[in-house]
């Protein structure tokens, strides 16, 4: 499935078009939409930092990314687990990452199971977790540490492959797909992972110097031994591939059939395809072919890594929807390269052009951002920014994947609304089950100032709500005197949406809190103070301002980052959960443009 020149042209053509007219006019923003960021642990690039073996300083450091991201709009990550045939969790058959503890095949102390806490966080914040697996990869850089004894280098050196200073598993045993089939399953048994995902490493690029052609007879002995029929070496590595991701698909939806599978290959599939674009590809160097994974149907969603920008050899403009149409009814999550934005050649108008295109006529169904430190969090010429307050600045569902669950779940009943001097709370019954057997995983909680408002606009979604209990607490809700109409829908495990429950209303009208209102900036103290391990802070805005609020120590470290976005006018309630650190004196600092202050806590536990 090819596009041919004059569609690709037409295409083009359609899209500067569009970029002439409409260049300050943002996309329409879709109610579904994936919105992904990498977060990546080999040699530490985004978490844990270098050197922070502590557990204690590690979760906390990742509350703050989860945190963060939250604040951005993102809905999704893919965190690294698995970097160099090691685990970012607790693995029965593979050693400790280096990368996590400082010595391979050493485990947390005091022990903690990273990846069990970061699903944990991730779905407190509404943000699904795919656990991201590099398939193959051994060693990155041999000598670079001493390997554990139940490496797999050394438990099984017949299975691996050495290029230089790379050591790779060899993709043609089928021992080897075994062994990943094995570490990927044990994953899915026993975790809440949202989605299972592969990078682009699958054989290996070519290394200047050492190896400048990428693999060229190193698999000869695997071939001979296994080459199941194939003649053409170069066609059996790419099966040898398809094979074990089609088992992982397979064994995904035998265990557990609502989780995702998603790939992120290399960028450019063939070379000179589509017409116009040059340079390394994945068919031919790497010898993985994703075409045939969405003909086949064994991937739920293709990430291809498209880290150019418009125009040149590898035109995002023409790349972007010649994937598009080899999509096949999956879907495409575009990867995208935020952490290139601060190089010269991408002006800071690169990527949110990007994101419109993706966005037009539903190209793409989502974003995957290339990664969460660098490229999102450090807001390289604005981009979170932008996010926050253009691209992201309403909630969004993720995609539906109607071949895995087209089954919508119930509808919450018996929705009923309360109020007092400070707050709106609804209740309601939590659905029975789906005829899939399914039931309400998280609830979508829609506002609106009219009665006749619809869940099909994206700005009407208030919150996502991934409590257990059937409740959401509406704080402070502003301005006063407005009747609020509110209705809830619930959403299964594959983000199905039901229909929605009936709509309720309540008028504030609470003389307390228009007198709070009536203070205008203002940072209150904290209630309870002194907590343990909770408390509340409250501040008011006479108008929509772009907040940061910030917990700090006494020495000034900054410790957690508790509000980074743009709120509207009015009183707003934020809760700080201290429990991840020691009894001391606090400070809460609030920063606007024009405008700052400053509050002491104390914890005592």
């Amino acid at each position: 499935m090819i596009f041919s020149k004059t569609s690709i042209k037409i295409l083009v053509i359609s899209f500067f078009c569009f970029i002439f007219f409409s260049i300050t006019i943002q996309a329409q923003q879709p109610k579904r939409e994936f919105r992904g960021v990498w977060i990546a642990t080999v040699t530490n690039l985004d978490w844990p930092a270098s050197g922070i073996t502590n557990p204690a300083s590690q979760q906390y450091a990742l509350i703050q990314i989860l945190d963060n991201l939250k604040s951005s709009g993102t809905n999704a990550v893919v965190f690294q687990i698995r970097t160099e045939c090691d685990a970012l969790y607790n693995s029965p058959f593979e050693p400790w990452s280096r990368w996590l503890t400082g010595t391979q095949g050493v485990a947390p102390s005091p022990f903690y199971d990273p990846l069990e806490f970061a699903i944990t966080e991730a779905h407190k914040r509404g943000i699904e977790l795919h656990a991201w697996f590099n398939p193959y990869r051994a060693e990155r850089s041999v000598g670079n540490y001493i390997t554990a004894s139940n490496h797999v280098t050394k438990t099984n050196p017949d299975w691996i492959l050495t290029f230089g200073s790379l050591k790779m598993l060899n993709p043609g045993l089928p021992q080897v797909r075994e062994h990943v089939l094995k570490v990927i399953t044990d994953v899915l048994k026993r975790y809440d992972v949202d989605g299972i995902h592969f990078d682009d490493y699958f054989y290996p690029y070519p290394i200047t110097g050492t190896l400048p052609n990428g693999i060229t007879t190193e698999d000869n002995s695997a071939f001979t031994n296994y080459s199941r029929g194939f003649t053409n070496i170069k066609d059996w590595r790419r099966d040898n591939v398809n094979i074990l991701i089609k088992a992982i698909y397979d064994s995904i939806n035998t265990i557990k059939p609502w989780v995702k599978l998603g790939m992120s290959p290399f960028g450019i599939w063939k070379n000179g395809v589509p017409s116009g674009i040059v340079g390394l590809d994945a068919y031919n160097v790497i010898y993985c072919d994703p075409v045939a994974w969405l003909e086949g149907k064994y991937v739920d969603y293709i990430s291809p890594q498209l880290y150019w920008p418009f125009a040149g050899s590898q035109d995002y403009g023409k790349l972007l929807p010649w994937w598009a149409f080899q999509k096949n009814g999956r879907h495409l999550y575009v990867g995208q390269a935020a952490y290139r934005i601060t190089d010269a050649n991408w002006s800071a108008n690169e990527l949110p052009n990007q994101i419109r295109l993706n966005r037009i006529d539903n190209n793409a169904e989502g974003n995957l951002f290339f990664r969460a430190t660098y490229g999102v969090l450090n807001n390289p010429k604005g981009f979170l920014d932008s996010l926050k307050k253009d691209f992201y600045n309403y909630k969004s569902l993720q995609p539906k994947m109607e071949w895995k669950d087209a089954v919508m779940p119930l509808f919450p009943t018996e929705v009923t609304i309360t109020g007092n001097n400070n707050s709106i709370k609804l209740n309601w019954k939590k659905p029975q089950k789906a005829t899939d057997g399914d039931t309400a995983k998280k609830y979508v909680i829609y506002k609106s100032t009219s009665p006749t408002f619809t869940i099909n606009d994206p700005k009407n979604i208030y919150n996502i709500s991934t409590t257990s209990q059937e409740e959401f607490v509406d704080l402070f809700s502003v301005p006063f005197n407005i009747e609020y109409y509110y209705t809830i829908t619930a959403l299964d495990k594959l983000n199905n949406e039901s229909i929605p429950s009936q709509i309720v209303s309540y008028k504030t009208t609470s003389v307390f809190a228009e007198k709070i209102i009536a203070k205008q900036y203002h940072l209150y103290q904290n209630y309870p103070n002194p907590f343990n391990p909770k408390t509340t802070i409250t501040f008011t805005l006479p108008k929509q301002e772009d907040v940061s609020i910030k917990i700090y120590d006494l020495l000034g470290k900054d410790i957690l980052t508790l509000v980074n976005e743009v709120r509207s006018a009015g009183v707003h309630t934020i809760y700080f959960d201290g429990s991840q650190l020691p009894s001391g004196i606090y400070i809460c600092r609030i920063n606007i443009s024009s405008w700052s202050s400053s509050i002491k806590m104390t914890l005592q536990k």
